[in-house]
């Protein structure tokens, strides 16, 4: 069997694992990240729609089982960045009020075991990290700031300039959206129309490869071993302490020992991770003793809504540029309901796999030149009985009702209405199923009660004291919000405050 070991190893390369391991290496940490997946290569089918979205050429062949015991392909990339690679840059902050206990239509959002303040310096630190283009003073729920954008925000194309002005006249405040691309002198961003859900071709867009893992590397303090696969976290004789690894790599079996270990390689996987991690003292799960790890799994609730103008073509070619967030915190009745965001031009053969049955090519490109398209994104609450389950054979399960829905009906209601009234001739809706399982979080919850949580304000383990985990599974609620600069504002502050250091 290989050995090896770091002062800190770390789990997965995404969002939380590649700004960890950025943000350790810097202080001069030895730090050795494990990556289950390899590099995306860089290649001409990074810009084809067909290979991305219909031969899903960097999916994995992995998959998983829902409620009902069906069988999906599950919206998860493993590759050096993790699903950074394919996300569409969005980078906003969540509201300060997202941190504190909010009543909605269908129960209660959590208050999270830090606020808006403790995390704000880290926010800006993130920003500056990941490139965030934006600008302040246009969006009425924005949070408050102690530093401007890095960056100021992406200009908008005439066709969007144009609906943003409609908007406006229907008494709404579209602004900015917060985007971490390589944009400006000097940058490699091209604008293309391959960038929300492909890999970026020139290295241009913000994520955590980019921006954690090479800069980490660069240090000479960081190692990344690709094509490992954790099978299990093994604990000390006590259990108090994390010991080892026992992973799977190209080379046979590997065993990985560090005197500390974070945890990053997303809401679901991590869950899973830590529950067929069970052993003589953790007979539930790995750091499970309050037996939450797994459970309120959340993903919004979410959905595509396709505007079509049959008078006026959309010649965009980066449309991602524009939000609304004017019902976030209140619908009009005192109860939010949550954000419309543009999304990345859709084409026809990206329409195709979403579209009924028999709907030919030809229609569905003629509705994508008239088309503009958006993501209506409303809170999902958390319940105990969503869940992530694995069984002894390493199947994943993810069972989830989504809770929040009539929220999620009104904003769509809202957003119909809005477009409709801004000059939109139909408005098509496509619902998110658990296969997008898209903004996972909620799975190993913090908090301060370790009867009632997973982990620490800080996200170390209550029940392994060397142990973290840092992706958007410490969520006690979603939000609804992007999660990814969250998940690294959070990193940063771990790696500064937690002892994660040493």
């Amino acid at each position: 069997m290989n050995r090896l070991s770091a002062e800190v190893v770390i789990i997965g390369s995404g969002m939380g694992g590649g700004t960890t391991a950025h943000a350790l290496a810097r202080r001069g940490v030895d730090v050795l990240v494990l990556e289950r997946g390899h590099r995306l290569p860089r290649e001409l089918e990074n810009w084809s729609p067909h290979a991305v979205f219909v031969d899903r050429r960097y999916r994995p062949t992995e998959r998983w089982l829902d409620g009902a015991g069906r069988s999906f392909a599950p919206g998860v990339h493993y590759a050096v960045g993790g699903n950074t690679k394919v996300y569409g840059a969005s980078l906003p902050r969540f509201r300060e009020q997202d941190f504190a206990a909010v009543e909605h239509l269908d129960g209660t959002s959590p208050a999270w075991p830090f606020g808006y303040a403790e995390l704000e310096p880290y926010y800006a630190e993130a920003e500056r990290m990941y490139r965030v283009h934006g600008t302040a003073g246009e969006d009425p729920t924005e949070p408050r700031r102690s530093s401007p954008f890095p960056f100021p925000a992406l200009e908008h194309e005439p066709y969007v300039a144009e609906l943003a002005a409609r908007l406006r006249e229907q008494g709404v405040h579209p602004s900015a959206n917060a985007m971490g691309v390589d944009r400006g002198t000097g940058g490699s961003c091209i604008r293309c129309a391959t960038c929300d859900g492909f890999p970026c071709k020139l290295g241009a867009k913000s994520d955590a490869e980019t921006c954690g893992i090479d800069p980490a590397l660069a240090t000479g303090n960081a190692r990344l071993l690709t094509g490992v696969r954790v099978r299990r976290i093994a604990t000390d004789g006590t259990g108090r302490r994390g010991d080892h690894l026992i992973a799977e790599s190209g080379d046979g079996p590997l065993e990985v020992t560090g005197a500390r270990f974070v945890l990053a390689a997303g809401a679901v996987n991590s869950a899973a991770l830590l529950l067929v991690s069970a052993d003589e003292k953790h007979p539930r799960g790995l750091a499970n003793s309050s037996d939450q790890v797994g459970r309120n799994f959340m993903m919004h609730n979410n959905a595509h809504i396709v505007a079509v103008d049959l008078d006026r073509g959309n010649d965009v070619t980066f449309q991602k540029t524009l939000a609304v967030n004017d019902w976030y915190l209140d619908g009009g009745d005192g109860v939010p309901l949550g954000a419309l965001q543009l999304i990345g031009k859709v084409q026809g053969v990206m329409m195709k796999t979403a579209a009924p049955r028999g709907v030919p090519r030809v229609v569905l490109d003629r509705v994508a030149r008239r088309s503009v398209e958006w993501l209506v994104m409303a809170e999902d609450l958390p319940s105990p009985h969503n869940r992530v389950l694995v069984d002894s054979a390493g199947t994943i399960t993810t069972t989830r009702v989504p809770r929040g829905v009539r929220t999620h009906r009104r904003l769509l209601d809202q957003a119909k209405g809005l477009l409709r009234a801004a000059g939109y001739d139909a408005v098509l809706t496509q619902q998110f199923d658990i296969s997008m399982n898209s903004h996972q979080c909620g799975t190993v919850v913090a908090g301060t009660d370790p009867a009632r949580s997973v982990l620490d304000p800080w996200c170390r383990a209550h029940d392994v004291e060397n142990l973290w985990v840092v992706d958007g599974g410490f969520f006690p609620s979603s939000a609804a919000m992007n999660p990814a600069l969250t998940i690294a504002a959070q990193a940063l502050r771990i790696a500064a405050e937690s002892g994660l250091a040493g």
